[in-house]
């Protein structure tokens, strides 16, 4: 019993980081600040969009067609093309292993944040880090819709200051290694939280002075464009 309570431990422990003072956070929320969604990356959606499973699946499917067609055409018996095919069967679900528990390994060591003043975004397996990214720094935000009501989120940051590529991946749009765009992604429900989102912005943005314009809508399928679909108004002094 021991041994099973210890393997549960390992698996969920109570507090994976010690020195977080809030779960997903870096310290505790002001008095003024509210979080009003906190979530995690799905890790199908993950393995599938971030690290190509289904193209990886698509390629393996095609070597084992090409396997059993080759071992025909030299005469094998139906057995020994079952045999052929089935011999790189270990190495193709180990693969796939490996590919499913980084996925896992990485949504489950991931949190996003949604206050009505930031995006929270901690992330890292060996090494956490959290980015804070304050609604003034966010000069738009998209979602990009996927199969379902999965999707992802993405933030375009105003001003010069960047965050490295590497250090964002797979939490960044694909591709964009000059001017980074951190990305919440592989959400189970994306358009409800990137509505959070909107509201958070529309409202941060009314109670502010003279703040540049920000748009949230959905992110374009072909061209990866934003769609305006909200554009709060800044108000001056």
């Amino acid at each position: 019993m021991k041994a099973v309570a210890s393997l549960v431990d390992l698996l969920a422990p109570e507090h994976e980081h010690e020195f977080e003072a809030a779960h997903g956070l870096p310290e505790a929320l002001p008095a003024n600040e509210v979080q009003l969604w906190q979530g995690n990356p799905d890790a199908w959606l993950l393995a599938r969009q971030a690290l190509h499973v289904d193209l990886l699946l698509v390629y393996f499917g095609t070597l084992l067609a090409w396997r059993g067609v080759g071992s025909a055409y030299d005469g094998a018996t139906l057995g020994q093309t079952l045999m052929a095919m089935a011999g790189m069967l270990p190495l193709i679900v180990l693969a796939l292993g490996l590919l499913g528990g980084i996925a896992w390994l990485m949504a489950r060591t991931t949190v996003y944040t949604i206050t009505n003043k930031r995006v929270v975004m901690r992330v890292g397996v060996v090494l956490s880090i959290t980015f804070n990214l304050p609604f003034a720094q966010i000069a738009s935000a998209g979602w990009r819709g996927r199969r379902g009501d999965g999707g992802d989120i993405v933030l375009d940051l105003a001003g010069t200051d960047r965050i490295a590529y590497l250090h964002l991946w797979p939490h960044a749009r694909p591709w964009q290694l000059k001017r980074t765009q951190p990305m919440l992604r592989g959400l189970r429900n994306a358009k409800a939280v990137a509505q959070t989102l909107a509201t958070a912005l529309q409202q941060a943005e009314a109670a502010r002075h003279a703040l540049p314009q920000r748009a949230v809508g959905a992110v374009d399928m072909r061209s990866g464009v934003p769609a305006l679909v909200a554009k709060p108004l800044a108000h001056a002094a």
